[in-house]
């Protein structure tokens, strides 16, 4: 395995979706990665030479990625919640923010069902 930015990327796939293995990095920003290293996309990484790889190296250094943008992006989420926005607030709540009904489905962000008994009737 090929090692970047601290993350093993498979040696068995394409340049691009290899790429894809580093948090922060998607098929667009791959492939742009490789056209700045001069590498072709259907290279394999086991086909990569040692020059290549040093240059996707420094290609994907200029990018923001794995823990500095999870940092980021958890300071952001933490940026909403204390300036209160409805954002912020459904972040707190652990449901979801982007307008999304809750009534049926959105099991993801509430959990696993809670089961709430019946109140028993009264009797006459």
């Amino acid at each position: 395995m090929a090692r970047i930015s601290g993350v093993d990327i498979p040696k068995q796939k394409r340049g691009v979706i290899a790429l894809t293995y580093i948090f922060g990095i998607g098929r667009s920003r791959a492939q742009k990665i490789l056209a700045m290293a001069k590498v072709s996309e259907d290279k394999k990484v086991a086909d990569w030479n040692d020059e290549e790889t040093s240059n996707i190296r420094e290609a994907v250094s200029t990018f923001k990625i794995e823990g500095e943008l999870r940092s980021e992006v958890q300071l952001n989420i933490k940026r909403l919640m204390d300036i209160g926005c409805n954002r912020g607030i459904r972040h707190r709540a652990g449901l979801p923010l982007r307008g999304q009904r809750t009534k049926n489905n959105s099991r993801t962000r509430k959990g696993k069902r809670k089961t709430v008994a019946n109140k028993k009737k009264a009797t006459k």
